[in-house]
């Protein structure tokens, strides 16, 4: 009889079984809740030249069972001895609250090695985790060439579209896809560090019309990743696997060594690919995030913008004293603070105060800080040296450097070989030392390069460099979160090199680009919202132009941009006129009432950046009461004029937006206009934007009638 699981979240069934002699565990089913029974999978037509494990949808599949198409683990086992056969041995079931977790073990037919499948489930969500734990049991060392996560399959006949994110520095998390008939697809960094090409999410949609709805996968991991998207011939499936990057890491398993890969996650949803982006959405806010509250999600002045390195404490005390003004929460001194730090040729790894710059130390600028209402906040960047720095010409060691060359030297620094248990553990003492220094409640932690020359010559682990990186790194994260709790950490690497789920689970507020270009901006938030939360998406209104798209736009657009997740204030304050600072702090404090809803509501995209208008919508948020409320842009700079005004030959209309969350049968208030209607008049008629808050960006407010029927 066969062994069935099924799993249940908030809104699917996830179902697997025992296949192949009890060799391998199937999916049988992952789509809407399932109340009836789940068939398990049964072959059909068996294609020439193919094992019955390729064309089985196997949940874990390794070379040595599966043999034509892709596996998730290459395993070398010396000899020109290479993969492995699988058999049950255990399986277990456990509970806990509203989650539950299978956990199937196999040992291999040669008893040397053991593989534990885990899956993980909750009801709160309707995110599904998954991992794996690799022992040798046995007397001589097995390397892993492939070690991934886990392999889903989904529906693909007629193959699949795929959409995932790419760009590059400054160009992060453009939305992409492609259609996938036959062949596979790879996407991935090699850079130690989660990297700026490409985000660890996919979603796909089958090509066929008559399978509706969308599937979503993830990796939580910060270091080196690989994803690979397959379609086969003579199947009606793909498949999407994910892990560690193959091709900068071998993991070394030598006997009575057990290696666990990080989680992959996937999700379905019947609303397609908005419905999957919901979905991360909610698992991230109800399973990652520590906190809703706003004391980790503040409104943030960061000081880089106004003064890069040129930093004194006469001259941050004076913006500190605008950025309380405009109801900034925390203010933050960006880089230029330390020892040696004129520019970026020097100083990085010396984390002591300039005196030059701070005369009475930091305590200083931190108590006017604290005085005028602000927390006081820190820019780092523990992981670079510089080789102008007393820490490089004490420990020239410390680097990741390959023997027979010289060190790559980029922006004048040095990446510190986390791999080190020296280097981790001075860097934690460091860490420790200033947080127990200085009233510092708020840390950016930077990174501003790739890695390179990655490696350990001499050790035999050598080959796991990005691997040992990123645990290091999760680990200093961990330390910073148990040690200093009232700490709130934002993760950047030169914009967002280092997002994904893994880092949502250990910090506050990711910085998701370094291109602060509001209309620029307001593209990369599109894509990065499609795969991760408003909550962790640190947005700072700069006033700059874009690299990309730098035509001018009005004061509050910035703002509106910044309200789509966490806002913030980067300008220049000082050259602030008294007209711009009441602007700024009107916007504040509308964003402050309106903060639970726009971090942690449901969010709802109307369009793309390239349709006029572009709208946001979020309800549904914590003690909004309904509260609805739509963020508004002219997104090229074509807003329509008044009506009776001609352009061209026609007459141009006001722009209006259709609300989508609104509940049908309750009446709302559409704030500043006077207009009180039902829900679903609003949505079918529509509500023109007034442009009340800017001339191309608007902030529209649905408050719900008290008890109000419409």
């Amino acid at each position: 009889m066969t062994r069935q699981w099924r799993l249940q979240t908030a809104h699917t069934t996830y179902a697997v079984s025992l296949a192949l002699d009890d060799s391998v565990l199937v999916s049988d089913y992952w789509g809407p809740s399932a109340d009836g029974p789940v068939g398990p999978w049964r072959p059909a037509v068996l294609p020439p030249f193919e094992t019955v494990a390729d064309v089985a949808p196997v949940e874990y599949a390794t070379d040595g069972t599966r043999h034509v198409h892709q596996c998730e683990m290459h395993l070398v086992r010396g000899d020109g001895w290479f993969g492995a056969g699988w058999a049950h041995v255990a399986d277990e079931l456990r509970r806990e609250g509203d989650r539950v977790e299978l956990v199937v073990t196999f040992d291999d037919h040669a008893g040397a090695l053991r593989l534990v499948q885990h899956i993980r489930a909750c009801a709160d969500h309707d995110v599904v985790e998954r991992w794996i734990e690799i022992t040798n049991r046995g007397t001589t060392t097995v390397h892993l060439d492939r070690v991934f996560s886990g392999g889903w399959t989904v529906p693909g006949r007629g193959g699949v579209r795929v959409r995932y994110l790419a760009g590059a520095w400054g160009q992060e998390f453009r939305e992409h896809q492609l259609d996938l008939t036959l062949g596979s697809f790879a996407i991935g960094s090699r850079q130690g560090v989660t990297g700026h090409l490409f985000a660890p999410a996919v979603t796909v949609t089958p090509i066929a019309a008559d399978a509706p709805g969308a599937w979503g996968v993830q990796l939580a991991w910060t270091g080196s990743w690989r994803a690979l998207v397959e379609a086969v011939p003579h199947g009606d499936r793909a498949r999407i696997s994910m892990g560690v990057d193959d091709d900068t890491v071998t993991v070394v398993l030598d006997p009575g060594r057990t290696f666990v890969t990080p989680a992959t996650l996937g999700v379905y949803s019947a609303d397609g690919v908005d419905g999957v982006a919901r979905a991360w959405h909610r698992y991230q806010r109800h399973t990652l995030a520590r906190s809703t509250d706003p004391y980790h999600h503040p409104v943030v002045y960061n000081s880089w913008f106004a003064t890069e390195f040129d930093v004194d404490v006469t001259q941050q005390l004076a913006l500190a004293d605008i950025a309380a003004g405009v109801g900034a929460e925390v203010f933050v001194l960006d880089d230029g603070w330390f020892a040696g730090r004129k520019d970026d040729t020097g100083g990085l790894g010396d984390w002591r105060v300039d005196d030059e710059k701070f005369p009475h130390g930091l305590e200083e600028l931190a108590a006017g800080v604290i005085a005028r209402g602000m927390r006081f906040g820190l820019w780092i960047e523990p992981e670079m040296v510089n080789p102008d720095s007393d820490l490089f010409r004490r420990h020239p060691d410390w680097i990741y450097r390959a023997p027979d060359r010289r060190p790559v030297l980029s922006r004048h620094q040095f990446v510190l070989d986390l791999g080190r248990p020296e280097v981790r553990h001075w860097l934690a003492g460091m860490l420790r030392d200033l947080l127990s220094r200085y009233p510092i409640t708020y840390l950016k932690w930077d990174m501003n390069r790739p890695i390179t020359d990655g490696g350990r010559p001499g050790d035999p682990r050598g080959g796991e460099w990005p691997l040992q990186h990123a645990a290091g790194f999760h680990q200093l994260l961990r330390l910073l979160r148990e040690e200093f709790p009232q700490v709130t950490v934002e993760v950047c690497a030169g914009g967002g090199g280092r997002v994904d789920a893994a880092v949502l689970g250990l910090s506050d507020l990711v910085w998701p680009t370094d291109e602060v270009g509001a209309r620029d901006l307001l593209e990369i938030q599109h894509g990065f919202l499609r795969a991760f939360p408003p909550h962790i998406m640190n947005s700072l209104v700069t006033g700059l132009p874009g690299m990309r798209h730098p035509a001018p736009v009005s004061f509050g657009y910035g703002f509106v941009v910044g309200m789509s997740g966490v806002l913030g204030v980067g300008a220049d304050l000082l050259s602030w006129d008294a007209e711009q600072r009441r602007q700024a702090a009107a916007f504040v404090a509308l964003y402050r009432e309106l903060r639970p809803l726009l971090q942690f509501g449901e969010l709802t995209v109307h369009g793309t950046p390239a349709d006029h208008p572009y709208a946001r919508e979020y309800s549904d948020g914590p003690d909004a009461d309904g509260r609805v409320c739509l963020l508004v842009w002219d997104t090229a700079g074509r807003r329509p004029a008044d009506p009776g005004q001609v352009g061209g030959n026609q007459i141009h209309q006001r722009w209006r937006v259709y609300p989508k969350r609104l509940d049908p049968g309750r009446s709302y208030v559409v704030r500043g206009t006077g207009l009180t209607a039902p829900g679903a008049v609003l949505a079918a008629r529509g509500v023109e934007i007034g442009w009340s808050h800017a001339p191309d960006a608007d902030v529209l407010v649905f408050d719900p009638v008290p008890g109000g029927a419409g």
